[in-house]
């Protein structure tokens, strides 16, 4: 079992800056692939960034691209998402999700909440106008 546990959410105002840390409880996270969703009341989790366990691919959801930025050290069990120019509807609770590629590619990165095996409880961003 991998428990994960996401830090670094707050409530900031348009343009502003945050990084979100999501840290797991195994020392053989540096073998999972990692996802970081959002999710606003009413809607599904969607997809915001993935890096593969090598940290060779990396994916981003078109709205955050050229803003966001994922990150891993696995050498302290921890993932990533530097948020960079964050405006009102990025507001959501952010989740960061992992799993273990079949195979063990170092290139596999999950674009879909159903992939991933274990999640994180979330942090709240909140960017207001």
């Amino acid at each position: 079992q991998v428990q994960l546990a996401e830090s670094g959410g707050g409530s900031v105002q348009t343009g502003d800056s945050l990084r979100l840390s999501c840290t797991a409880s195994r020392d053989t996270f540096s073998n999972y692939a990692v996802g970081w969703f959002r999710q606003i009341p009413g809607k599904e989790r969607e997809f915001v960034a993935g890096i593969s366990w090598s940290g060779d691919t990396k994916n981003y959801a078109d709205p955050v691209k050229e803003r966001f930025a994922v990150s891993r050290d696995n050498d302290k069990g921890a993932v990533y998402l530097q948020m960079n120019v964050l405006k009102p509807e990025d507001t959501a609770v952010y989740y960061c999700a992992a799993t273990r590629p079949g195979g063990g590619s170092r290139w596999w990165t999950g674009l879909t909440p159903r992939v991933y095996d274990y999640w994180g409880q979330g942090t709240q961003v909140t960017v207001s106008s």
